[in-house]
């Protein structure tokens, strides 16, 4: 194994059981099913010893999170991305439409990033990239991927701070107002997005269709969906938050990270990306 994060505990008022307590101290693994999974693989020492979830921090203990070496044994998907940017630390790559970021299935990006990017020489590589945000599953555009455990905290923690520029294409159905601001709350939790229309044209299906800029300030799940349905312009081809009777079949959901923009996390010049729309966009609208 080696090792991935440290974390130094602070004293605590009161003893905390260390599957409630890690849930928010490793960058790399944020969430509490994942890190009692990573417990539960022996992946995690407190003071040197393989710690578990029963076990009580009191303060002052060390603990590390390790990776395993069974990652590096992956099957690799031998599948050719774009890749738009890449160094030692971090990269960023087009997804296309129609194809996971992560999970346990073989046919996902990250099970493609070794096939598509050079191994990092850096001490805190990882064994295999892996993605800092994600895509939706027939969402295209650029990804932003870290090769290196201080990148990905580093850029996980400019995601929190809103210090990542995203922006966002859309065609969206119905007469739209050219500008606004939708602070719908997406589960219960505050979500931003602004949007500006680019474009708009008469459908005699859909009565108007809009080619929509967003600005999504905050990152909730399906947030730009749930947001342009929200205001009843929801995106062609959205299957689940579409309006019954005005879904489009066979193209896929129109949207696309057209562009992200950050500091690097390591030399801290400023970077911005974009990956051109695809041609299902250029059929409706005028983009020459």
């Amino acid at each position: 194994m080696r090792e991935k994060e440290s974390y130094l505990v602070p004293l605590l008022q009161s003893p905390v059981r260390l599957s409630d307590y890690v849930k928010d101290i490793f960058k790399t693994l944020p969430s509490r099913k994942g890190m009692k999974k990573a417990i539960r693989k022996g992946l995690v020492k407190v003071n040197g010893e393989v710690a578990s979830t029963a076990l009580f921090i009191h303060g002052g203990e060390e603990i590390v999170l390790y990776e395993s070496e069974i990652e590096a044994k992956k099957p690799i998907l031998e599948l050719k991305i774009k890749v738009l940017y890449e160094d030692d630390h971090l990269a960023v790559v087009n997804k296309p439409a129609g194809i996971l970021v992560s999970g346990n299935k073989f046919h996902t990006i990250e099970n493609a990033l070794p096939f598509n990017l050079q191994p990092s020489t850096q001490a805190d590589a990882f064994l295999r990239p892996q993605a800092i945000h994600r895509l939706d599953y027939p969402t295209s555009g650029v990804l932003l991927i870290g090769k290196t455990h201080q990148a990905t905290t580093a850029l996980n923690q400019a995601f929190e701070q809103q210090k990542v520029a995203k922006t966002y294409y859309a065609v969206a159905i119905g007469e739209m107002e050219l500008a606004g601001v939708i602070e719908t709350p997406v589960d219960s939790r505050f979500a931003y997005s602004k949007y500006q229309v680019q474009q708009s044209v008469i459908s005699k299906k859909y009565g108007f269709l809009n080619l929509v800029r967003l600005f999504p300030k905050t990152g909730r799940r399906h947030q730009l969906r749930k947001h342009l349905a929200a205001i009843e312009h929801p995106i062609l081809g959205d299957k689940l938050y579409g309006k019954e009777g005005s879904i489009s079949h066979g193209n896929g959901l129109y949207l696309h990270a057209f562009s992200i923009g950050f500091d690097h996390p390591v030399v801290g010049k400023e970077l911005i990306f974009e990956q051109q729309l695809p041609k299902k966009f250029k059929k409706i609208f005028d983009l020459d």
